[in-house]
């Protein structure tokens, strides 16, 4: 057994002494979540290879330490980083360093490493017209393409369901402690880990590599699910059954090396309408007849409420500046060194939350940053609606809108230039954030966020909440906003100083079972949710010796899952 010296000495030889790294400030970004969550961790190796990740995880496992596995740290339930008190020493494995994406099959398909980003891969397809499962919404801070895949993640494109492959190389710990290299990408990339992942690490000829395949790359089914709008069931959530498959939901209890994706083509025309009204039963309707009579579904349909529209206009300026004048690559950079500043500032009470309370005073100065049109809906109505159609379904929406929301006193739209509708969907990515700068800002009167992602029955027409009177009187602000066609809908709720979060959380998630909801939607269990039996049963048929994110869906964090 080696001792801890010996596994850092070795980790270095393979990553560079510069890539493994120790010590509580230096470590500090890698062990706490992006929203919340932290805890300790031995050291953190950052290598920039496949075949050097390899090894780190062969020295790891033959030392007898727990493996987090995390790429952009852009998860939301704590589900990338350390939590809590562990049976052995952590080592997390950042896989940011390790960001190629290999177009193949002229477009139709990628091979993406375990650290690419969706932004990248955007960039990467469009010369072939082609776009990858999403390209809004998380991958504005960089969220990485494989991290989507481990943790079902869905996003707020219509027609794709959750990111899900059947192909996938990754690592394994068998039941009797060995560490094994299982090729199931369907490609012909050699028989030992260094053929195989030299072969990745090198991009060396990957089509002639493709091997015929039935297995899925993506979600075909997922279109004809969310147009049943008579289901009791959700269109889509972590648990979902039918989309646990190795890589594909494991949450971190394999080491993914690289998936194979499928594609999609992009849009030829695209428009965006602005829809306000204060009958959410409008809303519902116009739900069930878009995905149940409309010839072509929307790119999107993202909803937010008058509460956070306001909360994400106020609290969001800068990512909404930022993303529009610098684009999506400047994000990961920017919070990276978000990141390097509080880790100095918030050893200090007087300086805690500095970065986010200066963004937030000198984006004050600013005027507002919405266009007229949209805030004078905002003044208007409660529910509003940015419906995103494309090509023959432009006119499908154009006709159904011109006969059900013509009557300005129950409802409203307008088609959006394309600077409006870019900042009507700035404003609603601005929107998760925006509820952590309002607790920056205002710490002294938060609690905490508790911050649900839920997925509503398909033929749910009760979609707004309404809480009891004794949770409403603990909370300053509830924020709803989300995917409207899959039911899809975060709920952050902004708890009171004296409140008891983790009870108002348990009365939260009974009330939500009683709708017949699923719970997590599309931000996976993390350390924040109870895994049901279906997905705990998964977790130790991926990981039976629990040593790989031990802890998840708050289970055993002990050896075997003592």
């Amino acid at each position: 057994m080696m001792t801890n010296e010996q596994l850092i000495a070795r980790l270095r030889a393979i990553a560079g002494a510069r890539n493994v790294l120790t010590g509580e400030q230096a470590t500090e970004r890698f062990r706490k979540g992006f929203r919340s969550g932290e805890g300790d961790a031995l050291c953190v190796v950052r290598p920039a290879k496949l075949l050097e990740m390899w090894q780190a995880l062969e020295a790891i496992v033959q030392a007898d330490k727990i493996v987090i596995m995390q790429a952009a740290n852009t998860g939301l339930t704590e589900g990338s980083t350390p939590n809590g008190q562990y049976d052995r020493d952590v080592v997390i494995i950042n896989t940011n360093r390790l960001k190629n994406n290999y177009v193949v099959d002229e477009g139709r398909q990628v091979v993406s490493l375990a650290g690419s980003t969706l932004f990248d891969l955007e960039k990467q397809l469009a010369p072939f017209g082609r776009q990858p499962h999403s390209v809004i919404g998380s991958s504005c801070i960089g969220a990485s393409v494989v991290g989507g895949v481990c943790n079902n993640s869905g996003g707020s494109l219509v027609e794709r369901g959750t990111s899900y492959t059947e192909l996938a190389l990754f690592a394994r710990i068998s039941a009797t402690g060995q560490l094994e290299l299982v090729n199931h990408l369907d490609m012909e990339l050699g028989e030992t880990p260094e053929e195989m992942l030299g072969r990745l690490d090198r991009g060396d000829a990957l089509n002639d590599a493709l091997k015929p395949t039935n297995k899925l790359a993506s979600d075909k089914e997922y279109s004809d699910q969310v147009r049943d709008v008579t289901a009791s069931s959700p269109a889509r959530f972590n648990a979902d059954k039918r989309r646990l498959y190795e890589a594909s939901g494991c949450a971190g209890k394999l080491a993914v090396f690289a998936v194979r994706l499928d594609t999609y083509p992009k849009a030829q025309n695209e428009q965006v309408f602005y829809i306000g009204t204060n009958d959410a039963q409008r809303l519902g309707k116009l739900r069930r007849d878009v995905l149940a009579q409309f010839e072509t579904l929307p790119i999107s349909a993202e909803y937010m409420h008058k509460e956070i529209f306001d909360l994400s206009e106020r609290y969001g300026k800068d990512t909404v500046l930022m993303i529009k004048y610098l684009g999506t690559a400047a994000l990961p950079q920017f919070f990276a060194l978000k990141g390097w500043f509080d880790s100095w500032f918030n050893k200090l009470a007087l300086t805690r939350n500095l970065t986010d309370k200066s963004l937030y005073w000198l984006t004050r100065l600013l005027p507002c940053l919405l266009p007229k049109r949209i805030m004078d809906f905002r003044k208007r109505f409660e529910h509003h609606l940015i419906l995103k159609m494309r090509d023959e379904g432009i006119k499908e929406a154009r006709k159904y809108l011109a006969d059900n929301f013509a009557d300005e006193g129950e409802g409203a739209y307008f088609e959006c230039t394309p600077d409006e509708g870019k900042m009507a969907e700035l404003n609603r990515f601005a929107a998760a954030g925006a509820g952590v700068r309002y607790q920056a800002v205002n710490a002294g009167k938060v609690s905490d966020i508790l911050a649900l992602d839920i997925a509503l029955p398909r033929n749910c027409e009760d979609w707004v909440e309404e809480l009891p009177a004794e949770l409403e009187e603990q909370i300053i602000h509830k924020l709803y906003y989300g995917h409207f066609m899959c039911h899809v809908f975060h709920q952050d709720y902004v708890v009171k100083k004296v409140a008891d979060v983790k009870a108002i959380k348990a009365e939260m998630l009974k009330i939500l079972t009683r709708r017949g909801a699923e719970y997590p939607a599309e931000h996976n269990v993390g350390h924040m949710y109870q895994a049901k039996p279906d997905l705990a049963e998964f977790y130790k048929q991926q990981d039976p010796t629990n040593s790989m994110n031990p802890g998840i869906g708050k289970m055993s964090k002990k050896r075997n899952y003592s």
